[in-house]
């Protein structure tokens, strides 16, 4: 049986020094985790068990004794015989654990991405899925931050495009939580504003009291801000044989970066927070169970 093996930068491992072109045997009974010499059928498996380090050796093996697999994944095996076939380079590994060229990170179904996780192309960082990012987890394109679905965003959960800040929904904001566009400032509904007067809002349809600053500042916007994610990881063995079918690239990357749907993130966070948490929503001036089961799917009745 072929497979690889992750060494030490001294060709070493657990203490037993290898060699490139010998053949090793262990007299005894071999065990998982124990005893034997141990490698994995997929090199991406061996990272599971060795940092992810351009110093460490890497070589394809061959096991020609008795081979044992794990009982809880097939990722990891033991055998009393050993070959070291040969050395890869480092830049064969790099091939070998992502999907696609010119990245310097592990588990990139994107290409020329550094860092990890990225389906997009050119991003420095992880999980992001539109290309030229610097950061993690934007969908969007010429990002510099966390979370943002828009273009050409410095900061994070910029949802417009080339806003300066954090939570813009509108577009060429410097500053945080705008929802119009061409505004400096924080919390501006309106455009080509620097002043802080704050109007009040609407509330589930009804005039309110509150202004954005209100809304912002609230235990409901809160707990959205940590709970409510429009993107959510499926590890391997949780997905669906139609999901494995629509992203093959999972058996690179042992999983997919799920995009969910307003109701899913509604109802994933939903699941996640407590009864008080939940009740925060219902003490909201002007609460209507029935605007709020139409903008969410939530029916509070019910949950």
């Amino acid at each position: 049986m072929k497979g690889y093996k992750v060494f030490n930068s001294d060709w070493t491992c657990r203490g037993f020094q290898y060699k490139v072109g010998e053949t090793y045997k262990y007299e005894g009974k071999i065990s998982i985790c124990e005893t034997g010499f141990h490698f994995c059928k997929k090199l991406i498996d061996c990272f599971n068990y060795y940092t992810f380090d351009p110093e460490n050796k890497v070589a394809i093996i061959e096991a020609t004794g008795e081979v044992k697999e794990s009982n809880y994944s097939n990722n990891k095996c033991v055998t009393n015989e050993i070959k070291i076939i040969r050395e890869l380079n480092w830049h064969e590994v790099l091939d070998m654990v992502n999907f696609n060229k010119g990245n310097t990170g592990i588990k990139n179904t994107g290409s020329y991405n550094s860092g990890n996780y990225n389906t997009g192309i050119k991003n420095t960082g992880d999980y992001n899925s539109g290309d030229y990012n610097t950061g993690k987890f934007n969908s969007g394109d010429y990002n510099t931050g966390k979370f943002n679905s828009g273009d050409y965003n410095t900061g994070k959960f910029n949802s417009g495009r080339f806003n300066t800040g954090k939570f813009n929904a509108g577009n060429y904001n410097r500053g945080s939580f705008n929802i119009g566009d061409c505004n400096l400032g924080n919390k501006k509904a309106g455009c080509f504003c620097t002043d802080d007067k704050y109007e009040t809002i609407k509330l589930f349809n009804k005039e309110s009291d509150w202004t954005l600053n209100t809304w912002k500042d609230s235990h409901a916007f809160r707990i959205m801000n940590n709970y409510f994610e429009l993107t959510l990881w499926i590890n391997e063995y949780k997905m669906t044989d139609e999901e494995k079918e629509k992203h093959p690239d999972y058996k690179v990357a042992r999983g997919y970066l799920k995009e969910l749907s307003y109701a899913e993130a509604w109802r994933n966070m939903w699941n996640h927070i407590n009864d008080k948490e939940k009740e925060v929503f219902t003490l909201l001036p002007n609460f209507d169970k029935d605007i709020f089961k139409e903008i969410t799917g939530i029916d509070i009745e019910e949950n």
